[in-house]
């Protein structure tokens, strides 16, 4: 008959378990001589370890439950319990899962564990690799949208008990759909996983990285709520991402778009914070791409309108809503007309203008861009060729429409249709059109020229900045962003220099110079001593309806006088917004009139006097603390003791805002986003004390003026 010891001998030599014991002091006593030999050490090598020290927690593998040395500490039941081993001789490392009774004597005193061990190296391993495969991108190693999700979930329910603060980044990339299309998905799949690559290196490991499915990428970064590092942070990953990659041997360049959100001051649940960064990503796209956007409440209003935009869109040209306006390009020797540049503008017959900075996005999106783009090119044709004059006009060419291989034959038949001169149509087309097939890119340019048409590179400089495409492409003028021009006449700013190198290597190459967006009359003196060939901006006029360019061209009004501000304000902006200014515990309506990093002027109190200290309320918990510098009368102009920073548009904002935390627990209300108006409830209390203002509000409506009671 088989005896015990024997039966115990063959289970473990059968590799199907091992047994240990410890001592009351929690130190091994025995391992099985095949546990021994399969670690590869001796008997006295184990013999008197510390159990804790021996067996390691095994992190990866624990759920739930207590760790394994408080478990032994507590001389508790060791049931299924994983763990590394510590004293192994192999270099790979062993995972075994114990089980363990504690053992006593007849009067209760503890004798140590005696339990059973096996190996769960291999099926931990398979383990693993399957949860990993089941929570990561197969295709870039980053955490997929099921982990960032459930990160995202653990993570802000933690932080509400401890009232931090998680920032969420959204990404997309700009035209990788027209890369995947070009070179083909093992090159977008490429492309894909240097994109990860650059990402996880500017964030290392201050945040979770994911990839969400196809080119959209998420981020989140705990403890972060200060909107000039977020800014900063959103800014390098633009830059960085939109440098160009090599891809099987092909120069590739693409861009990125960035929506931020924070919790709590933005969303308190996962759903929330996700669709708060999904509108300021959306946002960011709609300004031009390529920038950030921190999420604000108007966002919300504005999705709403996109869908408003989308379903009118559609009825647009039928109903005649949409007009073809007019800027002048001028000549910079004598200001007299030149060309004329065609800008689309949509009346809406409910709410007035829609500017194309709305529109065009969603018209891309839904794949209206090429039927606007057709019949813009249509309507400026059959406009220009009634002009008394014959002057050039310059049409913009989406990289979409241009994508199109019949766009050449479209181009023929609406001159031929509309009878207008091939000469004076000027093609303007952004560098995103060089993302495609080079050849085909090439081909499609020939075309458009043996038709006879004029050539215009847009945006120069602010796509690809790569000279190459210059070598073969047959444009006739360069058109100097606006980018380079705003801001040139400061110390110390290199656009000057940029824009010399522009017009040196247009002129070299036969081409004409457009310096664009010139607003100020020291702009103006720059780009003419720069030799730009030609201007255009409000220094000369703003778009005009075709009837208004009409009763000039009639009346041979050719030349054009600079009519604008002397000098460029970097910091200063013009703004017409009523907002809330603090005095002690009571908020007055103003109207601010200027805004700058530094400082607003405002309007609405009467004979405030100077160093009165305020708080400018700026609308979505955002307080900026101020101090009166100059007063007259009604007007105050106010210094920030904390600059403002860029919101990633042309806006500004604050650093920090009102904490959703404190708001909380003022109200004594569960914990939510910011509303519209947190003051007026962190303040409720204070606001409703009776106590007299100190100052008298002045209604400036309609410049009126008229004193009320303060």
């Amino acid at each position: 008959m088989l005896s015990r010891l024997e039966l115990l001998e063959s289970f473990e030599n059968a590799g199907l378990g091992w047994f240990w014991a410890s001592d009351s002091e929690g130190r091994l006593i025995y391992l099985s001589p095949a546990a021994l030999k399969e670690l590869g050490v001796s008997e006295a090598d184990v013999v008197g370890a510390p159990l804790a020290e021996f067996f390691l927690q095994d992190e990866e593998s624990t759920r739930e439950g207590r760790p394994f040395k408080f478990v032994i500490s507590a001389r508790g039941s060791i049931s299924h319990h994983p763990v590394q081993i510590a004293g192994g001789g192999k270099e790979s490392g062993q995972y075994w899962e114990l089980t363990g009774v504690p053992q006593y004597d007849e009067e209760r005193n503890f004798l140590g564990y005696r339990g059973s061990a096996k190996d769960i190296t291999a099926s931990r391993s398979s383990r693993l690799d399957a949860e990993r495969m089941a929570e990561f991108d197969s295709l870039t190693g980053l955490a997929n949208r099921h982990r960032m999700n459930k990160r995202l979930e653990s993570t802000l329910k933690a932080f509400q008990a401890s009232q931090r603060s998680c920032a969420l980044l959204m990404l997309d990339l700009d035209r990788f759909k027209q890369v995947n299309d070009t070179h083909g998905h093992p090159a977008g799949d490429e492309l894909l996983k240097q994109v990860a690559n650059r990402i996880e290196r500017i964030i290392g490991n201050k945040g979770e990285i994911a990839r969400l499915g196809g080119d959209e990428f998420q981020i989140m970064l705990q403890d972060m709520d200060d909107r000039a590092e977020l800014g900063e942070l959103a800014d390098r990953l633009i830059k960085m991402i939109s440098q160009p990659y090599q891809i099987n041997n092909t120069r590739v360049s693409i861009g990125t778009s960035v929506g931020v959100a924070v919790s709590p001051f933005d969303g308190v649940e996962p759903d929330e914070l996700v669709k708060a960064a999904d509108l300021a990503l959306y946002g960011a796209k709609a300004k031009g791409k390529g920038c950030y956007r921190f999420y604000n409440i108007d966002m919300r209003d504005g999705a709403q309108t996109r869908s408003r935009i989308e379903m009118d869109l559609r009825a647009a040209i039928e109903n005649g809503d949409l007009r073809m306006y007019y800027q002048p390009i001028v000549k910079a020797k004598d200001h007299t007309l030149h060309c004329l540049e065609a800008l689309m503008r949509w009346e809406h017959p409910e709410r007035g203008f829609i500017p194309p900075s709305q529109f065009i996005p969603v018209a891309e999106e839904i794949g209206m861009i090429t039927e606007l783009g057709d019949w813009a090119l249509r309507e400026v044709c059959r406009e220009a060729a009634g002009w008394p004059f014959e002057l050039r006009v310059a049409v913009n060419v989406s990289a979409i429409q241009f994508a199109n291989d019949d766009f050449p034959k479209k181009v023929k038949e609406i001159l031929y249709e509309t009878r207008m001169p091939a000469g004076r149509l000027e093609l303007e087309i952004t560098e995103s059109v060089f993302v495609g097939d080079a050849d085909r890119t090439q081909t499609m340019f020939e075309e458009l020229k043996r038709i006879g048409v004029r050539l215009a590179l847009d945006d120069f400089g602010t796509g690809y900045s790569s000279l190459s495409y210059l070598q073969k492409a047959p444009f006739d003028k360069i058109k100097i962003d606006r980018a380079f021009v705003q801001g040139a006449t400061e110390k110390g700013n290199n656009n000057p220099a940029i824009m010399s190198a522009i017009v040196n290597l247009a002129e070299s190459l036969g081409m004409e110079t457009v310096a664009e967006g010139v607003e100020t009359k020291d702009e103006l003196n720059l780009v003419e001593e720069r030799g730009a060939s030609h201007i255009q901006g409000f220094i000369f006029s703003t778009a005009i309806s075709n009837e208004e360019l009409h009763e000039r061209l009639d009346s041979q009004e050719l030349k054009y006088e600079a009519r604008g501000p002397e000098r460029f304000r970097a910091e200063r902006k013009s703004v017409y917004r009523r907002v809330g200014m603090i005095h002690e515990d009571h908020r007055y309506h103003v109207v601010m009139r200027d805004l700058s990093k530094t400082g607003a002027r405002v309007e609405g109190l009467l004979n405030v006097p100077i160093g009165t200290p305020v708080v400018l309320d700026l609308g979505g918990g955002q307080l900026a603390v101020a101090t009166v510098r100059r007063s007259d009368q009604f007007t105050q102009g106010l210094e920030f003791e904390t600059p403002l920073i860029s919101d990633g548009s042309d806006g500004l904002c604050t650093r920090h805002r009102v904490s959703p935390y404190e708001i909380a627990a003022a109200a004594n209300q569960p914990l939510a986003s910011l509303p519209e108006d947190p003051y007026a409830i962190l303040m409720a209390e204070n606001l409703a004390n009776g106590t007299r203002k100190q100052f008298m509000e002045v209604d400036i409506t309609n410049r009126s003026r008229q004193k009320k009671a303060g």
